[in-house]
Parts: C-alpha cells; sequence; structure tokens
C-alpha cells in the first residue's frame, strides 16, 4: 500500500523551487505588465500566499508559473480597486488586467525574458547605490531581507527599512520598466554589475545554510554574460563574467565526496573546471586588455594565477599581492585587505600576514566577518601559537553561515590538541 502523499509538503516544495529557479524572471514579466514594481512585487506575494491555501487541496498546476502570473495580475487588479482614488493611468491599468485576467495560462518558457529591464529599473540613479544593489537582489535573486542583509553585513530590520523606501521612491518617482537610453547606459552599469557579482557571491556561499545555490550561480554568469553582449565596449563586464567563470570552476573541488568543506590548497585540481578556466583566461586577458583595469579585472587576474598554478605551492603568491594593492587603490575595503593579508603570508612570512591583519582592527564590520577569524586562526596555527589560534576558530565556527564551514573549523580546532 502506497503511503498518502504529503500535499502541504509537496505545494512547499514546488514554491522553494519556483522560488529559487523563477522568481525573476516571473517577477520581470508581471512587472512589465503592471508597469509599476512595487504593485507587482506585492502581488506576486500576495499570488504566493493563494497558492499555498489552494496547491495542497486542487493539487499542483501543470504550469506553476503562469498560475503565478495569471493570479497575481488578478491580485493586482484586486489592489488597484481598494484604492479610493485612482489616477488616470492606474485606470487605464485596472481595465487592461480586467481584460487579461482570464488569459489562457502560457508556458514559461514563453514568456520573453525581461530580467535585464527589471536589473536596470532596479538600479535607477533615483535610487543610492546600496538601495539598487539591495532591490535587485530581492527581485531577480527571490533572496530574504534576511539574506540581503548579511551580504551587506546589516541588520535585517535596516535592510528591510531600505527596501521599503526603495520601493516606494521608485513607485512615486514613476520610473518606466524599460532598458535606458543608450547615452544612460554606462551611468547605471556599475551598479548592475555590483548586483550580478552579490548574486554570483550569494550563490557560491550561501547565506541560507548550504555550501552553494548553484541556481544563484548560474543565474548570475548567465546574466553576466547578457550583459557582456549588450555592452561589448565595457571591459569591466569582461572581467566580472571571468571572476565568475573562474571562481566556479572550482566549485565541485570545494566539497568532498562526504559534503564537506575543502579549502584551496587542499583540492584535487584535476576537478577543476577546465572549460571554464580557459573561458575565463581570455576574458580576463581582453579585460586588461585596456588600461586602467577595474576591479572586476583585476580581481579575475588574481583568479587567473590560482587556475594557471598546477599546485597550491606554485601559486605566484608575489604576483597576488602586487595585484591586491592594485585593487585597494580602485576599492579601498577591509575585506580585500584580509585577502591580501593572507597572500602575504605564503609571499613572505605568516608573521608578515598577522601584522597585516591586525593592522585592520578596530573594525566593526571585520568583527562579524567569518572569514577574518578564519584566516587569523590559519596564521596562528602556522606560527605555532595554538591556544590563540584556538580563540579565533571557536569564533569563527560562532559565524559560519554553513554548517559544512562549521563542520571544517571545528576539526581543525580538534586538530591543534591531538598529538
Amino acid at each position: 500500500m502506497q503511503p498518502p502523499v504529503d500535499t502541504d509538503r509537496l505545494a512547499k516544495a514546488q514554491m522553494t523551487r519556483l522560488i529559487r529557479e523563477d522568481w525573476g524572471r516571473i517577477l520581470a514579466a508581471l512587472t512589465s505588465s503592471v508597469g509599476n514594481y512595487s504593485l507587482a512585487e506585492d502581488s506576486l506575494q500576495d499570488a504566493v500566499i493563494s497558492a499555498l491555501q489552494v496547491w495542497p487541496r486542487k493539487g499542483l498546476p501543470d504550469n506553476p508559473a503562469a498560475w503565478m502570473i495569471s493570479v497575481a495580475r488578478r491580485k493586482a487588479l484586486d489592489r488597484l480597486r481598494r484604492q479610493n482614488t485612482m489616477t488616470r493611468k492606474e485606470d487605464e491599468l485596472a481595465q487592461w488586467l480586467e481584460m487579461h485576467q482570464d488569459a489562457p495560462d502560457t508556458d514559461i518558457a514563453t514568456i520573453p525574458d525581461q530580467r535585464l529591464e527589471l536589473i536596470y529599473t532596479c538600479c535607477h540613479p533615483a535610487l543610492d547605490q546600496k538601495s539598487r544593489v539591495a532591490l535587485t537582489l530581492r527581485a531577480l535573486g527571490g533572496l530574504s531581507t534576511e539574506h540581503i542583509a548579511r551580504a551587506f553585513l546589516d541588520k535585517p530590520e535596516a535592510m528591510a527599512a531600505r527596501l521599503t523606501r526603495a520601493k516606494k521612491k521608485l513607485s512615486m518617482a514613476g520610473i518606466r520598466f524599460k532598458l535606458p537610453d543608450p547615452e544612460d547606459i554606462a551611468p547605471r552599469t556599475d551598479a548592475v554589475l555590483r548586483v550580478i557579482y552579490l548574486i554570483f557571491n550569494e550563490g557560491a556561499h550561501a547565506s541560507n545554510g548550504d555550501l552553494t545555490r548553484g541556481d544563484l550561480v548560474t543565474e548570475a554568469i548567465r546574466l553576466g554574460r547578457i550583459l557582456s553582449a549588450l555592452l561589448p565596449d565595457n571591459t569591466e563586464t569582461k572581467g566580472l563574467l571571468a571572476l565568475m567563470l573562474l571562481s566556479d570552476s572550482r566549485r565541485f573541488a570545494r566539497v568532498d565526496a562526504s559534503g564537506n568543506f575543502v579549502p584551496l590548497e587542499a583540492q584535487n585540481r584535476a576537478r577543476w573546471d577546465r572549460a571554464k578556466i580557459t573561458e575565463g583566461l581570455n576574458l580576463v586577458e581582453i579585460a586588461l586588455s585596456h588600461a586602467p583595469a577595474g576591479p572586476y579585472a583585476i580581481q579575475a587576474a588574481i583568479s587567473a594565477l590560482h587556475a594557471q598554478a598546477a599546485t597550491f605551492g606554485d601559486t605566484d603568491w608575489p604576483q597576488i599581492v602586487a595585484l591586491y594593492d592594485v585593487l585597494r587603490t580602485r576599492t579601498p575595503n577591509p575585506i580585500i585587505a584580509v585577502n591580501q593579508a593572507v597572500a602575504l603570508s605564503y609571499a613572505q612570512t605568516p608573521q608578515v600576514g598577522l601584522a597585516a591583519l591586525d593592522c585592520l582592527l578596530p573594525d566593526a564590520k571585520l568583527e562579524a566577518y567569518q572569514p577574518y577569524h578564519s584566516c587569523r586562526a590559519d596564521l596562528l596555527v602556522r606560527m605555532g601559537q595554538v591556544d590563540a589560534a584556538a580563540q579565533s576558530y571557536r569564533r569563527a565556527i560562532d559565524l559560519s553561515p554553513s554548517k559544512a564551514q562549521a563542520r571544517f573549523l571545528e576539526h581543525r580546532l580538534r586538530a591543534l590538541y591531538i598529538g
């Protein structure tokens, strides 16, 4: 006898998959329909609630994404009708939604892909840089406020307030959902690049407890390819795409057969994706061909040196330190300085690396930055300072975003006192 089907669990699982894989495309299509990002997102969230109520009772629809768009359009119409007053534009939109609310479901594959328009809408200059990035992470990645806050090392309450203000500003300013005019592309591209980079980082180092979220990594690389094709003369788009490809080439070497984290020095380089490395190296060459090199091109060049080394010991650490010097002039950032301190420890000595690391304090952001403490612990181990290393490992374990990373650090902590 077959066990009863848990329809509630199936509905939640389907919704989780839809949010992870199709949220950005659905929201972009809906925003294109209603012309208002805030209304589109609120209505889509209403549709999510309806789905979690309806799907367990009636079963999953054949096309969940199309079902969501149809229901969200009806929810948008309901929201407009509940307003005491509507502008002429809103009244026209309500009439359009009423005409199309019973339109047949369309397969998600046939819905025009307008995620790039959504990115540029969220990266409008009416918003400050941080709000642009946060809003687009929410729109394209379907990330929770908590995940976005972690990406910025912010508190969730502060990020929630920022997102609310950003959506209101877009709505009040009447910002249209479209690609900017050619003369406006360049000023908004820096924010778009940062958005894609943070989506990639969230996927590569997921803050939700997983080691990786491959869907976000794939999405970021796909968006990077689109942007690179859209802006062929912008070498930083090439640099960002190269950086993502080179980093992602090591994805499957970062975990062992049991799902445990494997650090760079212990990775089996035969498992690195040579096709991504080759493509990334070619893009680095293009990105560095026009001076001055941008931050993404420089980071890609650093990643290229790791990719080109046959072994960890063959890494050109002095060149990496020099590239970090250039990067810090372009992007002063304590997190970049942490990475440079590690490179210094291999190019020279652990003592030099630790001195560079200690020069960064006091810094409130670094105190809550897990890699700072794990790097400090590793340097102290190499210097033979076991007790101090143990203290840093414990702090890093407390801050670890994933169980796999925490297990790895706990193993290193235990190893300090064995033998």
